[in-house]
């Protein structure tokens, strides 16, 4: 009797029946490193499995191209060959997509493990993990099938290129910890994370594949667990910042340390390093106190890691780079640029007049002669500008003081109150607190003065709270950051779509970066349905920098049960 385990839970939808992630990328080693074909381990993070029996001489399934599993898995390439297991690239002929495969006999000493770590992790249903579709025992085979993600990268060829930039870097750590965290909470580990096993999509998600079967599958186990994934991370940060692995040995195309001395703080091997992302690298791989710190105490845990990335300042993405036009200047016939007709032999003058450009001023006095135009028009621009203004000061004088009620004073007592003008947003970023952003890279279009751009959700099938995944539970939204502590007197939120569930909530004077919503105490509106805006005036001026939009509950979005929303504009005054 065949035995099916297929995964079915709440991710998001991008259309049709492709998975959230189904545009990310899979190395052509599907996750089995070169260094695994000759059955070394590069990190020393796993160890062999006790009491495990030697696969050394065992032979993968005879299997070919074009080989059918289960009636609709036609295999296509053969990527790893190893271990009595083999791994292919495949199509499913009923979904239309391609898909990855590990394939096993199901005599294998290591195909019960492999099936039981293939259904945990697809229970997990995490969207920052390569997702388990099918884990089935049929016809003497055990076959493990996987999202198969073409349009992403895998981290060994972005380290290829060289080092990252700290705000890269500090993505890197930060996605890859807060997944691993979530993982080892529901009691699963992956023991093989490396620069293979990771992979970044376009908008800068990180995505982790072989949660659980990549160690099932090399027969590795260990009995701490979580150390052994935060070192694995901690060399991932370190591969990042220095484009050197931290162990003697060469491995995923990076260069070792050099021997017989030990482990390098990152910032001694390259000039430059982020000092504080260099200290997290050094505190997560000398988790088991092997190694001597530089300072804090190590990170034993990836719950730990990503409290200690969390705790980092702030570190901005690099400023976009503009490169500056080049002028080509207009092509003209040349005097001589006659047509002669070859019907009639006439001779016909240009279509156009030649014009010959001026000569530019190269001169010393020409150059004298441009600066002193140009002084003069920026002053004359000034003065006019200064005008303008004084003539709106004088009409907005004269408002006001026709505004005073009868019978006043004439000290202004009987004045209309003024609204409070609008604050300078310094920046805004996404809250995110239980998993990567949804929309990172479209923030910048809720605080750019046009309601025309948004930044907007995914679609989430079922569920209006984010279809009900666990590291969407406490909903999403942005965080506006002033710059500095201001008085805060109210704030205006176009929607990008109405229905939504949201709330306002100020953070104290005293918060620093604030990621979670308990560090937002003082709450400007309770969560209520809205429409497509939320104007929110407060009795008294609320003192915060930070300021959370948070939605809970996203707008439905069609008739086919799918779930969307946005912010398209923010506006606070004070």
């Amino acid at each position: 009797m065949a035995e099916r385990s297929t995964a079915a839970v709440g991710v998001a939808d991008t259309g049709g029946d492709k998975p959230l992630t189904a545009r990310t990328g899979e190395a052509t080693s599907d996750g089995v490193e070169e260094q695994d074909k000759t059955g070394t381990e590069p990190n020393g993070a796993g160890e062999a499995e006790p009491g495990g029996t030697d696969v050394a001489g065992l032979e993968p399934p005879e299997l070919h191209s074009g080989h059918k599993l289960a009636g609709r898995y036609r295999l296509e390439e053969c990527l790893t060959r190893l271990d009595g297991f083999s791994s292919w690239r495949a199509v499913d002929e009923k979904l239309r997509r391609a898909v990855g495969v590990h394939v096993l006999p199901a005599g294998h000493p290591r195909s019960r493990p492999v099936l039981a770590a293939a259904r945990s992790a697809a229970l997990l249903g995490d969207p920052r993990f390569v997702q388990v579709l099918d884990a089935v025992e049929e016809d003497d085979l055990v076959y493990v099938v996987h999202e198969w993600l073409p349009d992403a990268t895998e981290l060994t060829a972005v380290l290829a290129s060289g080092p990252m930039e700290p705000y890269d870097a500090y993505q890197l750590v930060s996605q890859v910890s807060q997944a691993m965290a979530a993982a080892h909470r529901e009691g699963l580990s992956h023991l093989r994370l490396t620069p293979g096993s990771v992979l970044r999509t376009d908008s800068g998600q990180y995505r982790i594949r072989g949660l659980a079967v990549m160690a099932a599958l090399r027969g590795v186990a260990t009995e701490h667990p979580q150390r052994t994934d935060t070192e694995a991370i901690g060399a991932l940060l370190y591969a990042a910042l220095t484009q050197r692995w931290p162990y003697e040995e060469d491995a995923y195309g990076l260069s070792g340390l050099p021997k017989g001395v030990g482990l390098i703080a990152p910032d001694q091997v390259r000039a430059g390093v982020h000092r504080g992302l260099a200290e997290l690298a050094m505190r997560a791989l000398a988790n088991n106190g092997s190694t001597p710190l530089r300072a804090e105490q190590p990170c034993t845990t990836p719950e730990e890691l990503s409290k200690a990335v969390a705790a980092l300042p702030r570190i901005r993405p690099p400023e976009p780079s503009f490169a500056t036009p080049t002028y080509q200047p207009p092509t003209y016939p040349s005097a001589n640029s006659y047509a002669q007709s070859p019907a009639r032999g006439t001779v016909h003058p240009p279509a156009a007049p030649v014009v010959t450009p001026p000569p530019p001023l190269q001169t010393r006095t020409g150059k004298a002669l441009k600066w002193t135009v140009s002084a003069l028009l920026i002053a004359a621009l000034g003065l006019g500008s200064w005008q303008v203004a004084s003539i709106l000061m004088d009409r907005d004088q004269q408002t006001s003081g026709d505004t005073e009620q009868p019978g006043g004073d004439g000290g202004g007592a009987g004045k209309q109150q003024e609204k409070g003008s609008p604050l300078k947003i310094s920046d805004a970023t996404e809250y995110a607190p239980l998993g990567p952003p949804v929309a990172a890279e479209d923030v910048p279009n809720a605080i750019d003065g046009d309601r025309a751009t948004a930044w907007i959700t995914p679609h989430y099938k079922g569920y209006a709270n984010f279809g009900n995944l666990p590291n969407r539970k406490e909903g999403s939204g942005l965080i506006v950051d002033l710059g500095r502590v201001q008085e805060v007197t109210g704030l205006n939120v176009s929607m990008y779509r109405s229905g939504q569930t949201a709330e306002v909530l100020a953070a104290p004077e005293s918060a620093s970066a604030p990621a979670s919503a308990d560090e937002f105490s003082e709450r400007l509106s309770r969560p209520k349905q809205i429409g497509s805006s939320l104007e929110i005036n407060t009795d008294e001026p609320v003192r915060t920098r930070y300021v959370l939009i948070h939605i809970t509950e996203l707008a439905p979005d069609s008739s086919s049960g799918q779930f969307r929303g946005g912010i398209s504009e923010i506006t606070v005054t004070g």
